[in-house]
């Protein structure tokens, strides 16, 4: 028999099975990168830049020909060439001697700086008057300031972002190796339940919890795999089991985790390989009769076929090993809270979390406001409607109205 845990205990267990059950690799292109994250360390394969360039259109300078320069004694400089952008200069210059340059042109060999144009007045095509000394690195990027050949420019299990593959492309990655994308299996049991594009009978209902978990699934970056509604049967779902885990490197099924003489969920997982079930119940509303267990390395979660505790228990328990899967930190994952004030009394039970529907609505005054939306766990338009979720913790006996609470967005 399976003691209740709390949800700290529950995410402990959990995190405990899965910590070797990390992500397999794959080279990517460049251009598919986005969002996946990275397996390996990776290296520049090049200097950055390559040659020293202006930072400012100007003139390329040799910086001790201008120092002193002012308004009233500037200092003239013989222009020798100007630098075409995407070519190499012509030669290099001598003391006194200047190039005309603009920003991202390859620096003269000798020039260390370079002058701004609105420091200087080009009093021929041969001659500039300098009005402002510059500094030695003045306006320029040298060779290498960048990157160097070999350097680390990112480290393992890093999200990539669109300047992290800017940086990539400018070193010369053209491939990057990152984890696999999680596929993730999704198994709806229940006699009562008819696919969505059909007209269900009296007695039944369309299957909501296939499609609001794929589209959960999508949203923590994994692929979802269906694989259709199972009926109430051992047999049944232990085929549908052996068939997702060919596919899935994680398991979903929905419904079957009530206590009753249908529940076959557990007992399907126990039967099917070891260590089996870790889990079976958690103190929390919604999601009390959720199960997790492990059959070799795939975890499998038995959901409650109510889709708001469904929803739930996927965001607190299954969101964070899609995340390790794809090979994330799931507590350095940022989520959208705001800080706003319960608009009534919220009574809850010590020794249960409970999670609530909240709207936001903000007062003459500018303050926010909490305001719960309540129905039943099986009426999916409450998610719809709310904004956000709060918690209440299971050391409290609810919250009371004005008191300050902190609400969990939903994306």
């Amino acid at each position: 028999m399976f003691e209740v845990l709390t949800v700290k205990e529950a995410l402990n267990t959990i995190a405990d099975a899965v910590k070797n059950t990390e992500g397999k690799k794959e080279d990517i292109e460049l251009s598919m990168a986005l969002g996946r994250v990275t397996a390996e360390d990776t290296f520049s394969a090049a200097v950055v830049p390559h040659f020293s360039r202006s930072n400012m259109d100007g003139f390329a300078v040799r910086a001790q020909d201008t120092f002193g320069a002012s308004e009233g004694m500037p200092a003239f400089l013989e222009v020798k060439d100007e630098v075409l952008m995407g070519r190499s200069p012509s030669g290099d210059i001598n003391s006194g001697e200047t190039m005309k340059i603009s920003t991202g042109g390859m620096l003269p060999e000798s020039a260390d700086s370079v002058l701004m144009l609105e420091h200087a007045e080009e009093l021929d095509e041969k001659m500039i008057a300098a009005y402002r000394p510059v500094a030695p690195g003045e306006n320029v990027i040298l060779k290498g300031e960048d990157l160097k050949e070999g350097e680390l420019i990112l480290g393992k299990n890093h999200t990539l972002r669109p300047q992290d593959i800017g940086a990539l492309a400018a070193a010369g990655v053209v491939k990057v190796v990152v984890y696999r994308v999680p596929r993730v299996a999704v198994i709806s049991t229940g006699d009562e339940l008819v696919p969505p594009e059909e007209e269900p009978l009296p007695g039944q209902i369309r299957d909501v919890n296939s499609c609001a978990l794929a589209a959960a699934i999508q949203s923590v970056g994994a692929h979802p795999l269906l694989f259709g509604i199972v009926k109430d049967e051992a047999p049944d779902l232990m085929e549908a089991i052996e068939r997702a885990r060919e596919e899935a490197s994680l398991i979903l099924i929905s419904g079957g985790s009530s206590v009753g003489t249908r529940d076959v969920t557990a007992k399907v997982i126990d039967e099917l390989g070891d260590p089996g079930v870790l889990i079976h119940g958690i103190s929390i509303r919604p999601g009390k009769p959720t199960i997790f267990g492990m059959v070799d390395t795939t975890p499998i979660f038995g959901l409650s076929g109510n889709p708001v505790s469904a929803l739930v228990t996927f965001d607190l328990f299954v969101a964070p090993v899609i995340l390790k899967q794809r090979g994330m930190n799931p507590l350095e994952v940022i989520q959208l809270k705001i800080r706003a004030k319960i608009s009534r009394n919220i009574p809850s039970s010590q020794g249960r979390e409970d999670y609530i529907r909240v709207n936001l609505e903000t007062d003459e005054k500018g303050q926010a406001w909490a305001v719960p939306v309540f129905g039943k766990s099986g009426l999916i338009t409450t998610l719809v409607e709310a904004q956000g979720m709060v918690r209440i913790s299971q050391n409290k006996e609810g919250i009371e109205k004005g008191e300050e609470v902190e609400v969990v967005l939903y994306s």
